[in-house]
């Protein structure tokens, strides 16, 4: 497998389900901005809730960072908006749900399980130019944190806005980066 980190995202167009409406998405919908692709394998299963409920709750700090969200499962639009009008927690929602029952924004990402049709748990932070700069794929039994998510993305838009600095483990807004030189070989 070879790493998505710094490719362009390839093309693709979908239906989400936002705010009670169907509407179209395309790769050139995310070209100027942030914006986070978050696969998960299905609508009305058991982890795929409490992580999207997780970015539901954290979806005003990604919006503030500029980021829109997108979550991906090879469900449909309207299984989509059949789960938004089941689950209290799914109800949460105010980010695009994208269907991908054709595969191609799950292969384009490389998350499709072939065998049952359904996707891993990937998480991708794309920049505004349309490359990937974050890619963390989960087997299915293992959810993910959007705390730590909204500390990655705040990480990558420093790192993007001081090109001479790097964001250390754990590292937080506000806390001392570091500027790679020889001096640093060896003294951290």
């Amino acid at each position: 497998m070879s790493s998505l980190i710094n490719t362009s995202i390839k093309p693709f167009k979908a239906t989400a389900y936002h705010n009670g409406q169907f509407v179209p998405v395309s790769d050139a919908d995310v070209k100027g901005k942030w914006s986070i692709f978050f696969f998960y394998p299905a609508d009305f299963t058991f982890v795929c809730p409490t992580e999207l409920g997780d970015v539901a709750d954290l979806y005003p700090e990604f919006k503030k960072l500029g980021v829109e969200v997108y979550s991906v499962s090879t469900d449909t639009h309207f299984t989509h908006k059949a789960w938004h009008d089941t689950s209290e927690t799914i109800k949460k929602i105010q980010y695009p749900m994208l269907g991908d029952p054709t595969h191609v924004i799950s292969r384009n990402f490389d998350v499709l399980v072939e065998d049952s049709g359904v996707a891993l748990r990937g998480t991708f932070l794309v920049n505004p130019e349309g490359q990937i700069k974050i890619a963390e794929i989960h087997d299915l039994g293992i959810g993910r944190d959007a705390r730590e998510l909204l500390r990655k993305v705040q990480a990558a838009q420093y790192v993007a806005e001081h090109p001479n600095e790097v964001c250390p483990a754990k590292w937080k807004p506000g806390e001392k980066t570091l500027e790679p030189s020889l001096d640093l070989v060896g003294k951290i």
